[in-house]
């Protein structure tokens, strides 16, 4: 304890008497810190837009669709029309243990609706309760999407997508009014909360209603199915679950399990994979360019404590001569330079932490996100900190310790 107090009061001494360099040299850390930390976080801040952007859709979602069969199987021919009902996405909840999530789909097409005398031409949704999580179709709040009752008793009630709200009511509040699908009334129960959707398989959600599904088949009087989407369980293994679906609906419905075209599915966890290696590669590339700048600022203080070593040389050989092991001379010379850096580090963190709370009131979120300082911003520059320090302080501070004691006092 003693040590570390004389090394403190050492330290406060040179930095009275080197103002300049001392300040220099603490800049070069600061600004080193500041680089690796705004650069990561910019990192971090994209990366969670481009999700955001991306999964508008849905998160790892796989969309199958009925097809037609292009290969002979069992003594069936080429060109069979496949047609998907309810049961088929309970079969398949049943026996594919690796989905963690599914929901069949109805969907029809440029159904007018109409408010009074505002009329749209959209496409209506019949689903389960499940989808609303699955595809990211959110309510407002106020509101809600459609539940387990709504189900049960065939209510005919909607859940409205936020463009759909804007051109049949205005600013006017939705919920609880009604719209008429031909002449059949439906009550608004939700509107869904604005999103970003880059792509879609029917139309953009903004765009549609949807309504139970019971109520769907009872209304138009369809039993097929547009489509079915699941979510598998561990996305990274999305290939394997979509081969089990096949398999599964090939015995169903007698065909090839390799006949893509008699039943195609996207998977949109593809692109999340793509994704996971691009932003590792991305985050990597930025994290060095921050490592290189706060590198620089490293060597700098490296340098600068071989000067002061060299300038402190008869310091060194009184210490030794009176007492003072290579140990104590080591760790002098190397707390000093820790104190550097971790002065100006925690100088740079505050500053890098000021630019990114500045940098979420400018208007780029949509475009490349905002900064975000994670925790794995902070373990990671805290590394890069680490490695540095160690290697800026060890080596002038060995060299110190190393010094012929009478080559010291004759200096």
């Amino acid at each position: 304890m003693g040590s570390l107090l004389t090394t403190l009061s050492e330290f406060g001494r040179d930095l009275r008497a080197q103002k300049l360099r001392t300040f220099l040299t603490i800049f070069g850390i600061i600004w080193g810190t500041v680089a690796i930390i705004v650069l990561l976080a910019f990192g971090m801040g994209f990366k969670r837009q481009l999700a955001v952007n991306m999964h508008g859709m849905g998160e790892s979602i796989s969309i199958m669709f009925p097809g037609k069969t292009t290969r002979a199987f069992e003594g069936f021919g080429t060109g069979r029309l496949i047609s998907f009902v309810e049961e088929d996405a309970q079969l398949l909840a049943s026996q594919v243990r690796d989905i963690a999530k599914i929901s069949p789909e109805y969907a029809t097409d440029n159904i007018p609706i109409r408010v009074g005398e505002n009329i749209i031409n959209t496409s209506i949704a019949g689903i389960y309760p499940i989808y609303s999580d699955m595809r990211n179709v959110i309510p407002e709040m106020g509101g809600r999407f459609v539940d387990d009752m709504d189900m049960h008793e065939r209510r005919r009630v909607m859940m409205i997508g936020d463009e759909v709200k804007r051109l049949l009511f205005g600013e006017s509040d939705a919920i609880g009014k009604i719209i008429y699908v031909g002449e059949t009334p439906f009550t608004v129960i939700g509107v869904m909360i604005k999103k970003t959707q880059p792509s879609s398989y029917n139309r953009r959600d903004q765009d549609r209603v949807f309504i139970p599904a019971s109520t769907f088949a009872s209304v138009f009087g369809t039993l097929h199915l547009r489509n079915i989407i699941f979510t598998p369980k561990d996305p990274m293994r999305s290939e394997e679950v979509i081969s089990q679906v096949r398999q599964v609906m090939g015995k169903r419905y007698k065909f090839d399990p390799e006949d893509v075209d008699a039943v195609f599915i996207w998977d949109t966890a593809d692109m999340d994979k793509f994704f996971i290696y691009f932003f590792l590669a991305f985050n990597l590339f930025m994290g060095l360019i921050g490592s290189f700048t706060l590198g620089v600022g490293g060597i700098g203080v490296a340098n600068i404590m071989y000067i002061v070593v060299q300038e402190r040389t008869k310091e060194i050989g009184v210490k030794r001569a009176v007492g003072a092991t290579r140990g104590n001379i080591l760790f002098q010379f190397f707390m000093e330079t820790f104190f550097i850096i971790a002065l100006g580090s925690a100088m740079g963190f505050l500053i890098a932490t000021l630019i990114i709370q500045v940098l979420q009131y400018i208007p780029i979120k949509e475009f490349v996100g905002t900064p975000e300082l994670s925790v794995e911003v902070a373990l990671a520059t805290a590394f890069v900190l680490s490695a540095i320090g160690l290697a800026a302080g060890l080596f002038p501070a060995r060299r110190a310790a190393n010094l012929n004691v009478v080559d010291c006092l004759r200096a």
